[in-house]
């Protein structure tokens, strides 16, 4: 049997275990067609409990003819316990039926999320947030082992020791890589929309009419910026989203399949989350000519290697609870880097269309487990128009879509609060931003002035907090002074250049607030972004008494930086920027000392760790970190020990 005329799965993604808590459950899943569900629940020491869902605990949104997303959030009368195991299952009743009692359940449709040995999956609730699991920077086709693997192996080696697993899994920026994309991935994408059914949409300010002539244009892989419209005052656009512009400093923009479509975005999400869907699509090569097929072959390796490690990647999301944010890869590069980007971006219907449906899928999958309440209205939004699309044969409708679009991009509620101890605050730095005064070509501040003002309040009379910026804020000086430098010479595009010293008045507030009295007296800043890990233990000078900041990045989760490049700026960096570095006092971070902790497995006094993996962070009983430490997705530790113990 075929791939495309065998049944399809019931269930293609998930589930995915999201925001969690004693008396609240959110869980995301794709079905195959609207599920009937009942969800059980096994506490370890407790009689098990059965849930029935339906509306409202559980809502189904259509996302094409045979793909209809499920979105439960329920709410327990009774607590569950924390710090003990919890297995749970989710059985399907049969087509016709109006109960999930007798169905099957996940080892019947999704035995890949069961570790060996077990019957169910399960999960634990935390009753403090001192064990965090961290990660950013997914990109399937980076050719090397994939971050969210390794953690499923860690976590099974501890599948007995509920008191070892994470609180959450916090996944800090670029779950998907909307604007680099493998030309293999993108063919099984578009088979994938096929197969189910995604919705099609019409392209206002294209040289294609819609997105079926999208799919089946000579130009769609490898060539999409010949799609832009062929005009003058398109030339910015073209640059901007397909890679015009060469980034020497770093790496070539490569943007040229580029997602656009709703369905396209909804696709990819999928295939990065799912082993299911890969059953449904192959890769086939289309016709390209001689150097497009040769790079064709070399990343159709690797996405067949990233497939296949999927089952242990969608098993660890279905045992720990976690909270995304978007940084620019989930939408585009260099999203709402500068005014003067906004200005083009947002100018032309087309790229606005390409930004709006990769933000509408990231709510659909990404925002809205973070914070239900705070998501349903842009939500119900959604659903309208997906409502909308299913009774109109399958097409979004044009005017609707742009409408939902147009709110989604003014709409400020992105970021995260999670009560506990520490607190946890995830920031949106990406829809917020602080425009330059100066010039809208100077980089945007990551957040403004008001956004940052209501941080202050979140944290204010905490004792200490845990706060996620998709970016770091205390960066490598060296590669913030090159992204300055060509930020003067008014190239900040070409470098990247949006980090949180960018921005003079950004800076200074966010540097205010850590010297606050009032504000905690321990930070954890857990980032990603930069593609290699680093771990900061930062104090302000010349004060005995003042907050304790520690900055801990891990990038990426499937990335890594160029390895030489890497070297020469770590080496460098520690020259010029050593803690007691005068250059120091030409920085806007001159009133504090970073001191860098060095990995334990670096050969030659490497400050930053490259190589992809995820942190696992562990806090002390005041919120200070006891460990620091990568799993290497290579499968091994590197653990960054505090300076006083590095001898």
């Amino acid at each position: 049997m075929s791939r495309d005329t065998a049944p399809l799965p019931e269930v293609l993604a998930g589930p995915i275990l999201r925001r969690l808590s004693a008396e609240r459950l959110v869980i995301w899943l794709v079905g195959s067609r609207p599920l009937e569900l009942s969800l059980m629940l096994h506490p370890t020491g407790q009689p098990p409990r059965r849930l029935a869902l339906k509306a409202p605990p559980l809502q189904r949104l259509p996302l094409g003819q045979h793909a209809w997303l499920h979105l439960i959030d329920v709410g327990l009368g009774k607590p569950l316990p924390c710090g003990v195991r919890i297995d749970y299952d989710l059985k399907i009743a049969p087509e016709g039926s109006d109960s999930g009692s007798g169905g099957g359940g996940i080892a019947d449709w999704a035995p890949h999320l069961l570790h060996e040995g077990a019957t169910y999956p399960g999960f634990v609730l935390a009753d403090s947030h001192r064990r965090l699991l961290h990660g950013s920077c997914r990109r399937p086709h980076y050719d090397g082992p994939d971050g969210l693997v390794r953690a499923d192996a860690w976590l099974a080696e501890r599948r007995e020791a509920p008191e070892a697993w994470p609180a959450w899994l916090l996944m800090t920026g670029d779950q998907v890589y909307a604007d680099d994309v493998a030309g293999p991935m993108l063919v099984a994408i578009h088979v994938l929309i096929r197969r189910l059914g995604l919705f099609d949409e019409s392209l206002e300010g294209a040289t294609v009419a819609d997105s079926q002539a999208l799919y089946t244009d000579a130009a769609t892989y490898y060539r999409r910026e010949a799609l832009l419209p062929d005009i003058e005052s398109s030339e910015d656009l073209r640059e901007r989203f397909f890679g015009g512009v060469r980034k020497p400093v770093f790496t070539s923009a490569n943007a040229h399949n580029h997602l656009m479509s709703f369905a396209e975005v909804i696709a990819m999400y999928l295939l990065v989350w799912s082993p299911v869907p890969w059953r449904l699509v192959g890769m086939a090569e289309p016709a390209l000519d001689e150097a497009h097929a040769a790079r064709f072959g070399e990343e159709r390796a690797v996405i067949e290697r990233f497939a296949e490690e999927l089952p242990a990647a969608a098993r660890v999301m279905a045992h720990l609870p976690s909270l995304m944010i978007f940084d620019d890869h989930d939408i585009t590069d260099d999203w709402n880097l500068t005014a003067d980007w906004e200005r083009t971006a947002y100018g032309h219907p087309f790229s606005r269309r390409i930004i709006g449906n990769a933000l509408l899928a990231y709510l659909l999958c990404q925002g809205w487990g973070n914070d239900p309440d705070r998501l349903a209205e842009p939500l119900a939004e959604a659903a309208t128009l997906l409502e909308s699309a299913a009774n109109r044969e399958g097409w979004l409708p044009a005017g609707e879509q742009d409408a939902v679009i147009e709110r989604l991009l003014r709409f400020q509620g992105w970021e995260v609060e999670v009560e506990g101890e520490p607190k946890l605050v995830v920031l949106d730095t990406r829809t917020r931003r602080w425009r330059s005064e100066r010039s809208p070509k100077r980089p945007s501040g990551l957040m403004d002035w008001e956004a940052l003002s209501d941080l202050q309040q979140q944290i204010l009379g905490a004792r200490s907090v845990v706060i996620v910026s998709p970016a770091p804020m205390f960066g490598v000086k060296l590669i913030e002074a090159i992204q300055r430098l060509f930020t003067l010479a008014g190239k900040p595009l070409l470098v990247d250049a949006e980090n949180w010293m960018a921005h003079r008045g950004a800076a200074s507030v966010m540097l205010n607030i850590f010297r606050h009295s009032r504000t905690p007296g321990h930070y954890v800043i857990l980032s990603g972004d930069v593609h290699y890990s680093f771990a900061y233990d930062v104090h302000i000078r010349q004060r005995r008494e003042g907050p304790r900041i520690w900055q801990i990045t891990s990038s990426g989760i499937k990335n890594a930086f160029p390895d030489t490049l890497l070297d020469w700026f770590d080496r460098l960096n520690r020259w010029l920027y050593a803690p007691r570095s005068p250059l120091n006092w030409f920085t806007q971070r001159r009133r504090m000392m970073i001191a860098p902790r060095d990995p334990d497995r670096a050969k030659a006094g490497e400050r930053l760790w490259n190589g992809a993996g995820i942190s696992l962070v562990e806090l002390d009983d005041q919120g200070r970190p006891s460990d620091i430490r990568q799993l290497d997705a290579r499968g091994f530790d590197v653990v960054f020990p505090p300076r006083d113990q590095e001898r």
